[in-house]
């Protein structure tokens, strides 16, 4: 990405991300959704998020803790989330029980929600990608493009954050109910 024109990466990045999107929009629209699909495309998304940030440590050096934080909750989050609801029987990782966090059945439920949370969160790391470059300030604000798109999605990127501790914690707890009821019915 170093020895790439920034923008050719933004777009490429930015390229995958839609038809990423289009990828599950049609998969539903067409009756076409798997198990195999679901992990298929969290896996990817996750290698992507990361190598991104990834890169972002090299562009940040000092900031390296928190790349570490974010790698490790994005990776940890999601897995804890798809292994628990596989194993709970649910027939998608989108599908949320009665009892789940408002804020989880929000981001998994509404589609749109989960689309402009997932797009600004991939926006934030592109932002900080291209403000590390150091751009020139728009006319009347004095901030650069880049900074400009950082402000606007930091709040969104911090509610993904936030979603992901909640499913974290959610599939934890998910995960314990479940060994209990086994460990309950081996023992009764």
């Amino acid at each position: 990405m170093e020895n790439h024109p920034k923008f050719t990466m933004c777009v490429l990045y930015s390229t995958s991300c839609l038809l990423d999107a289009f990828d599950g929009y049609a998969a539903r629209k067409y009756d076409q959704s798997t198990t195999f699909g679901a992990v298929l495309d969290m896996v990817t998304d996750r290698c992507s998020t990361c190598s991104l940030i990834v890169f972002l440590t090299r562009l940040y050096p000092d900031w390296f803790i928190l790349w570490q934080f974010l790698i490790s909750l994005d990776l940890a989050s999601h897995y804890l989330h798809m292994y628990a609801t596989i194993t709970s029987g649910s027939k998608s990782h989108k599908s949320m029980k009665k009892d789940t966090n408002i804020l989880l059945k929000l981001y998994y439920e509404n589609r749109i929600v989960l689309f402009f949370v997932c797009a600004f969160n991939e926006l934030f790391y592109m932002a900080l990608y291209l403000d590390h470059y150091n751009f020139a300030g728009l006319p009347l604000i004095g901030l650069s493009f880049p900074r400009l798109l950082i402000y606007v999605s930091t709040p969104i990127w911090f509610f993904k954050q936030i979603t992901n501790v909640i499913q974290m914690l959610e599939a934890c707890n998910t995960l314990a109910v479940q060994d209990a009821k086994t460990y309950n019915a081996k023992n009764a």
